[in-house]
């Protein structure tokens, strides 16, 4: 699978853990609002980050990083994500996965195999407004509805979060989404920073991508 950058040392990723955090390429979701939408767009055109380099860094913070969280793009359009986080784990560390829920089964795979020990769901707006969030027209939210299930109905540990904003995200729209996912064990909302800064914040990719030639953070 094709691991585009790295951050480094992350105390916000993943919860109570230490950690790195991987992104992967491509994503079937176009929303507007995506901080990392070079890793959506042309991301073919990104120099990876070899698996070796990867290794090294564990081997190097070994007793420092306690956790890996996969994120993207979005990585559940790689068959070999279970690869990866297999890689991750014969490192002792724990897996969190970042996710749109667009494919169930693989997060089924995830979890029956003890590959990943977290998953972070976007919840992007209620069943009837997704289309108009993700820039997808006419889609259909039944493989999102089927993981909404299988995290409700099972002992996985996992949170939702929906990023609010304005445009899109009026007071009927949040109770829809709650009614939604009732009984869900964490359901978290975050304000949407800006498009200003989030123009910055693609600004800062873009220099990152004329100086190094590939989207890896160091810290």
């Amino acid at each position: 699978m094709k691991i585009l950058g790295m951050e480094k040392l992350s105390l916000v990723d993943f919860d109570g853990y230490v950690a790195s955090t991987l992104f992967t390429g491509g994503c079937n979701f176009r929303c507007p609002f995506c901080h990392n939408s070079p890793l959506v767009l042309n991301y073919q055109k990104v120099q990876e980050i070899s698996l070796e380099e990867i290794e090294n860094f564990f081997n190097k913070r070994k007793g420092i990083i306690e956790g890996v969280c996969i994120t993207g793009g979005e990585p559940t359009l790689y068959n070999d994500l279970p690869n990866l986080c297999e890689f991750i784990k014969k490192f002792g560390l724990k897996v969190k996965l970042d996710t749109n829920g667009t494919n169930p089964q693989m997060i089924k795979t995830l979890f029956d195999s003890g590959l990943c020990d977290y998953f972070a769901m976007d919840i992007k707006n209620d069943k009837d407004n997704y289309s108009k969030i993700i820039g997808i027209e006419n889609f259909n939210t039944s493989l999102v509805e089927k993981s909404v299930e299988l995290f409700l109905t099972s002992n996985i540990n996992y949170e939702f979060r929906t990023t609010l904003i304005e445009e899109f995200h009026k007071e009927e729209n949040i109770y829809a989404i709650g009614k939604w996912i009732k009984g869900a064990n964490k359901y978290f909302m975050q304000k949407f920073i800006g498009y200003l800064l989030n123009l910055i914040f693609l600004l800062g990719w873009g220099i990152f991508f004329l100086l190094q030639g590939r989207l890896a953070f160091c810290y």
